[in-house]
């Protein structure tokens, strides 16, 4: 069996939320081998992350969070495939906001284990940023895909509409600097960065408040 592998793709767009928009460029990461992947996080653009598949069989659209940023293309995306939506469902409120009439096709829980290409990735509830914020953590390649949660240099931003800065903080303490310092972190935006940078910087990100 060929090993899977991590794609990245950057696409371009808006995120909107408390009456202000932003441009953003947003990851889309596609883990899987030559015949099947899933996507983490289809942003802005369901046809290029199409291209990116290559023709490989889709297993599922997994939403790291529901800003739409992150779930703009997903519906597009799962009806040109087949593949099913998961989203927690604690962010469906916010889900709701970009997708009305559309419902995702399945939840994501903490512990549960998607497998793709006979890779495990387990799902981490990592609150904070947004109530149904999920990593997924893939040991067999030594990488977590934080989506906004972690960042290189600090949590994802707390400041709008359904986040909390004392749950991203607890979510990162203890879902996500446990894991081996040598981990690669694949984040929502930006470059990855790993558990060993980023843990030393716990206190200051308290004191500041970021």
């Amino acid at each position: 069996m060929t090993a899977a592998r991590v794609d990245r793709l950057v696409t371009s767009g808006t995120f909107s939320l408390d009456g202000g928009t932003w441009d953003v460029d947003n990851n889309v990461w596609i883990v899987g081998d030559g015949s099947e992947a899933i996507v983490i996080d289809a942003a802005h653009d369901a046809d290029a992350i199409l291209t990116a598949l290559d023709g490989r069989t889709l297993r599922a659209v997994v939403c790291t969070h529901a800003h739409d940023d992150h779930i703009g293309a997903a519906p597009a995306l799962a009806a040109a495939t087949g593949a099913p939506v998961l989203l927690h469902p604690d962010d469906l409120p916010l889900w709701k906001r970009t997708h009305p009439d559309v419902e995702p096709d399945g939840e994501l829980r903490d512990g549960q284990v998607l497998t793709v290409a006979g890779t495990d990735l387990t799902v981490l509830h990592t609150p904070g940023h947004a109530p149904g914020a999920v990593c997924l953590y893939a040991p067999g390649l030594g990488t977590v895909f934080t989506g906004d949660t972690l960042f290189a240099g600090g949590p994802g931003a707390t400041g709008r509409s359904f986040s909390h800065f004392p749950t991203i903080i607890e979510s990162i303490r203890g879902r996500l600097l446990t894991l081996p310092p040598d981990t690669v972190v694949r984040t929502g935006h930006g470059d990855p960065t790993t558990i060993g940078a980023e843990a030393p910087h716990l206190e200051e990100w308290i004191r500041r408040g970021h």
